[in-house]
């Protein structure tokens, strides 16, 4: 929901023949030997309806958790290349937060900003980090209004599949000592 299309890339990429988008994000997220996992990730619950996904983990190297097959690298390295360029070695990386449009503006999303804050101490990390696409301006200003700086940027790649141009930004915050804000 959040990725503007890049994860629609990829799982593309990774298809096989007959495999819809939803099969393979989740014969993706169901591995055990990635970040990229349902190990990383928390569903908001609303009512007995799911409301939003967080998905994050600590960045060792975020090429390994996006990798493709090889031919498929090789063919879409320049369209992947300003997301797999940016990361912050041993930040906490927020991959995703994501609400539908109903359960936006009720504080779920500052609530997940807070879990990831909370994973990131348990693994000492000092920072989260994130990346995001400028058009997306009312993400912008969410992840700013949360403490987070832009300190790099890298311009989208084209794609049919990407509903984005302009920039992606990396962003970070720091992450406070202490308990989980209420």
């Amino acid at each position: 929901m959040s990725s503007g299309g890049v994860i629609d890339y990829v799982w593309n990429s990774l298809a096989d023949s007959g495999m819809t988008l939803l099969e393979v994000g989740e014969q993706r997220l169901a591995r055990d030997d990635t970040d990229l996992s349902y190990r990383n990730s928390v569903v908001v619950d609303v009512d007995g309806e799911v409301a939003g996904v967080l998905i994050s983990f600590t960045e060792v190297n975020a090429r390994t958790d996006y990798t493709l097959p090889p031919a498929a690298a090789k063919n879409h390295a320049t369209v992947l290349a300003p997301y797999l360029d940016m990361e912050v070695t041993g930040s906490y990386h927020i991959c995703e937060i994501a609400l539908l449009p109903q359960y936006q503006n009720q504080g779920l999303g500052n609530r997940f900003f807070e879990i990831a804050k909370v994973f990131a101490r348990e693994r000492g990390c000092a920072e989260l980090s994130l990346q995001v696409f400028e058009q997306n301006v009312g993400a912008v200003r969410f992840y700013e209004r949360l403490g987070c700086r832009e300190i790099d940027r890298r311009a989208v790649v084209p794609h049919e599949l990407i509903r984005y141009t302009g920039d992606v930004l990396l962003m970070t915050a720091p992450v406070a000592v202490g308990a989980l804000a209420r």
